[in-house]
């Protein structure tokens, strides 16, 4: 496996490799399927291409976009010492190799190496193998939203947790 931040020539990937997450894990995204599907591709090109956004690719042996996951700084003078972890999502058939672990130490990597001192995200309550992915990485949950979003008819929670990246998360490969 390979991982390299995502460019703009990666935007048909990447849109397939998310219109895929949103539909077999609706639970675990605040976007849907159908909303995302029905924007036109060249958005994906310029989301990739945003300033305010990078995003990381697991890519495996043949090249295949298999796993991804994005931060988004703020433009905000009294936020720019944090981002948010989005978009994290691992394809079935790489689950198990560790993706989700290294491309969260290359997106926390890539924060402090720009000047970021902490990191936020959310995860849907119940998703217990993000949440331990999340908690080995340095997070810790600070909160929960209820009913935070709604899929398919029921009301789902949102665990909100916190890396400070000054208090050190693993660097070095096990």
């Amino acid at each position: 496996m390979h991982i390299r931040q995502l460019t703009p020539d990666d935007a048909p990937t990447y849109r397939e490799l998310r219109l895929r997450a949103l539909r077999e894990h609706p639970e675990a995204f605040t976007s849907d399927w159908e909303d995302a599907s029905r924007r036109p591709p060249e958005e994906s090109r310029q989301r990739l291409a945003s300033a305010g956004v990078t995003f990381w690719g697991a890519f495996d042996e043949g090249g295949a976009l298999c796993g991804m996951v994005g931060l988004e700084c703020s433009s905000r003078a009294k936020q720019r010492h944090r981002g948010t972890v989005v978009a994290m999502y691992v394809a079935r058939e790489a689950a198990g190799c560790r993706l989700g672990r290294e491309l969260l130490r290359a997106l926390m990597l890539h924060a402090k190496a720009i000047g970021l001192t902490d990191l936020g995200l959310t995860v849907t309550e119940g998703n217990e193998s993000a949440i331990r992915l999340y908690r080995e990485a340095g997070f810790a949950e600070f909160g929960t939203e209820p009913r935070a979003i709604l899929v398919e008819g029921k009301l789902l929670a949102k665990v909100h947790m916190h890396c400070n990246l000054l208090e050190g998360f693993v660097q070095q490969k096990d």
